[in-house]
């Protein structure tokens, strides 16, 4: 197989999914924050709120409808670009997936339909239980895609057949419960969270420098500044297991996220700046922390982690042992129930490291005839690309923590200044709305790429991944997906601004008598506002 033809297929995979992943975010966060203010609403009976809920939820039905227009384009491409991965773990995989679509999906798309287009036909509480199903569908369809993305970083609760040739899981329990699924869940919905926290916020700032809808804007960007310093906090906590479990699930990854090419004494430190050069394997003018990545990595002051040059010799080792299963694999294919027992024992005890094998199927079609240059060099092809990892997973970082001052910030002014904000932040909030995006996306790159070169970790290469195209088939599709996003991606966008220039429209008339009466009440204190004086008024 042509590695143009791999790396094609990675592109056209690479490109669907982060595009898809555009909407994903905003669509977790925003679910629960018009949750939250229908919540609020159904508290207080007041109209401004009822008026909130429905304009931030127009807002998250178009960018519901897009998501899931460019969700169901990534699971074809499962069976058209990636069959003998389809069909390798198919039958781990297809599960989270088969349950997504079966248990989320079906509950999120009922529900938005009653969330739209029930407000007259149910009751407010009813309403209100809607708005959270919706919040919960959308959660719950991300929960069994990370499970089953979870299953590819660190592939438990599953073994390889030798009769069938196949992947089968042993233990639901496991996959379902797979300590990186389950990091990986929560790390990404609270970024989610902060995106749409962010969304909000931005918006409402450029409502305030236009000196409109100062009502719904300053609310707004109370219930978003308190959501989102809430989850900008969740996403640096819950990181920091994501990085305390691939410490020992995913190794190689963390080694190079930290271009870490020599394993320390322990506690290991943190790299805050350098320039990795991975063909001189050194990191040049680095700083360094000491203790922080031995402390983040192990939570110890005693465990090594272990550098780039120790796991490639652990891969070479693993190759070779990998190059045994392989031999006896080949043995039980051709003998089949005659296979002699000494032969499925040899098997079993080395069967864990046959995908180490197959990394030699990029140079040799047996692995059983690889040279030992040949096995150095599919040891070394372990090592994702190093200065990529690095300085996307350190602009990740940068920008959570940048998360936490805004959102602190805007939290404190709402809370304690009588949501009195300077021009300057306002100007500053609408500016970053593009940035918690930019964090996602690089985000899933440090997980995908530092996976490289495995599609299934330790088990499956992605050079065997792909499915036996053409290069000119790949090309026509590719370039066929890039326009249809394009157009997909202006149709978004031109319908995001023209319902936030809109501004909240529905309910008008019913929230201004409502303010306005408010307002009265406060100013003359007859007796009947929240804050009318007990005594009479002179």
């Amino acid at each position: 197989m042509e590695l143009d033809l791999v790396e094609l297929s990675r592109l056209q995979f690479a490109m669907t999914a982060m595009y898809h992943f555009l909407f994903v975010p905003l669509t977790l966060g925003l679910s629960i924050i018009v949750a939250i203010m229908e919540t609020v609403y159904v508290m207080t009976n007041r109209p401004i709120w009822r008026q909130m809920t429905k304009f931030w939820g127009t807002l998250f039905g178009i960018n519901f409808v897009l998501g899931v227009a460019t969700g169901i384009t990534m699971e074809f491409q499962f069976g058209m670009n990636w069959s003998y991965y389809s069909h390798y773990v198919g039958d781990i995989f297809g599960a989270p997936l088969a349950i997504e679509g079966l248990m989320a999906f079906f509950l999120e798309a009922t529900f938005v339909g009653l969330f739209f287009f029930g407000w007259d036909k149910l009751t407010k509480v009813q309403h209100m239980v809607v708005a959270w199903l919706v919040a919960m569908g959308s959660n719950f369809s991300a929960l069994w895609i990370l499970i089953a993305n979870g299953w590819m970083q660190n592939p438990v609760g599953a073994e390889f057949n030798p009769d069938t040739m196949r992947m089968e899981m042993t233990s639901f329990f496991e996959v379902l419960f797979n300590e990186v699924a389950q990091a990986k869940f929560v790390h990404t919905v609270s970024a989610g969270y902060v995106t749409a926290a962010v969304f909000v916020l931005g918006v409402s700032a450029i409502y305030l420098l236009q000196d409109r809808h100062k009502d719904l804007a300053r609310r707004s960007i109370a219930v978003a500044a308190s959501f989102g310093l809430a989850s900008a906090l969740s996403v640096v906590v819950l990181g920091d297991e994501s990085g305390y479990s691939a410490s020992h699930t995913q190794r190689m990854k963390l080694a190079a996220i930290e271009a870490m090419w020599e394993t320390h004494p322990a506690p290991a430190p943190f790299t805050a700046i350098g320039f990795p050069d991975q063909e001189a394997r050194e990191t040049h003018f680095a700083v360094e922390i000491p203790w922080v990545m031995g402390l983040i990595g192990t939570r110890s002051l005693t465990r090594e982690i272990p550098g780039i040059d120790q796991l490639v010799e652990q891969a070479r080792e693993k190759i070779e042992s990998g190059i045994l299963a392989y031999d006896a694999l080949m043995t039980i294919r051709e003998q089949r129930d005659a296979t002699p027992a000494e032969v499925r024992a040899t098997f079993e005890e080395h069967s864990g490291d046959l995908g180490f094998a197959l990394l030699l199927m990029r140079y040799v079609d047996d692995p059983r005839t690889a040279t030992p240059e040949q096995i150095r060099q599919a040891a070394n092809d372990t090592i994702p690309g190093v200065a990529p990892l690095f300085w996307a997973f350190r602009l990740m970082v940068g920008l959570g923590f940048s998360f936490i001052a805004v959102m602190a910030y805007f939290f404190y002014r709402a809370s304690f200044r009588q949501m009195q904000f300077p021009r300057w932040s306002l100007w500053a909030a609408a500016i970053i709305i593009p940035t918690p995006w930019l964090a996602a996306e690089l985000g899933w790159f440090v997980a995908e790429f530092g996976r490289q070169p495995w599609t299934v970790d330790g088990v499956l290469p992605t050079a065997m991944s792909a499915s036996h195209l053409s290069v000119m088939d790949l090309l026509i599709t590719l370039a066929g997906f890039v326009t249809f996003y394009t157009i997909l991606f202006i149709v978004e966008m031109g319908l995001m601004v023209k319902y936030i220039r809109k501004g909240p429209y529905m309910d008008v008339a019913e929230t201004e008598a409502w303010q306005e009466r408010h307002e009265h009440r406060l100013r003359t204190h007859d007796g009947q506002g929240p804050f009318a004086s007990s005594m009479p008024a002179e």
